[in-house]
């Protein structure tokens, strides 16, 4: 069995952009579906409440392009939706997690700093990745706000983001910590900074290729994956000015030809 209908990505913004892409390396075949909820970004700091009904709406629109497959590309959504989404919606449902488990593989201090949001952080997900994951190890958190706006700016590589950046990370690296988990995705744009601050000692750990190989599991259990004779196209939507959106998501996708609608969902 093969299917050719779409994979559907969203999240509050652009950052979900970095799991896409590892998706799209893994799974060149795939036709990938790209939702930015712009109007409504940041996530981090909106009531969980907010956030599931945003999380219905897009899903909603999803359903409606007949998507095979919904990825929240959203660490925050995930830990404030992901359950709720998976009860009311029948397509399978992929979630975005803080690498805990690779980072506790990878440390050899037992010391793993984790940057995200603040709804991340406090979510039921997050503590139940630490209580399985971080057994006889030390796990120190650190919210980010402010870092989602200059990712969806554009502003990856600027003076005012490697400042607002080394702030949040001097705090980890304080605890002398040799392990640093990506907990949100538009931090994966940010790696260059955070590698270029944390030093050479430091390993740097997201979850997008983790999220690629569960999504290619998904679809080989169900007989959804795509003919490997496809060649995959992408398709994008936001909810904010696409004059606004359409420059980051060419940069960050890396195709200056790409389109992004706006959608009100």
């Amino acid at each position: 069995m093969s299917s050719l209908r779409p994979i559907g990505f969203f999240d509050s913004g652009v950052g979900g952009l970095s799991v896409m892409k590892e998706v799209r390396r893994l799974l060149p075949a795939e036709s990938l579906v790209y939702f930015a909820d712009s109007a409504h970004c940041p996530y981090g700091v909106k009531p969980v409440e907010l956030i599931r009904g945003r999380a219905y709406a897009i899903c909603d629109f999803m359903i409606g392009l007949d998507v095979k497959l919904i990825v929240i590309a959203s660490n925050t959504t995930s830990a404030a939706a992901l359950d709720a989404v998976r009860e009311k919606y029948s397509v399978p449902v992929i979630g975005v997690e803080p690498a805990v488990k690779p980072a506790a593989a990878a440390t050899v201090k037992g010391r793993i700093g984790v940057i995200a949001t603040g709804v991340t952080l406090a979510g039921e997900r997050f503590e139940s990745l630490v209580k399985r994951f971080g057994d006889g190890l030390e796990i120190f958190t650190q919210a980010c706000p402010g870092l989602v706006e200059l990712v969806e700016s554009g502003r990856w590589d600027d003076k005012e983001t490697e400042e607002l950046v080394k702030l949040y990370l001097d705090k980890l690296l304080a605890r002398d910590v040799d392990t640093i988990i990506l907990g949100c995705t538009h931090y994966p744009f940010l790696r260059a900074v955070v590698e270029k601050l944390a030093g050479s000692g430091i390993k740097v750990i997201d979850s997008g290729e983790a999220v690629a190989r569960q999504v290619a599991r998904v679809l080989k259990k169900n007989g959804l994956a795509a003919d490997i004779k496809s060649t995959g196209g992408e398709s994008f939507f936001t909810t904010g000015d696409p004059e606004h959106v359409r420059p980051v998501v060419r940069l960050l996708w890396g195709k200056q030809d790409l389109v992004v609608k706006r959608e009100e969902v």
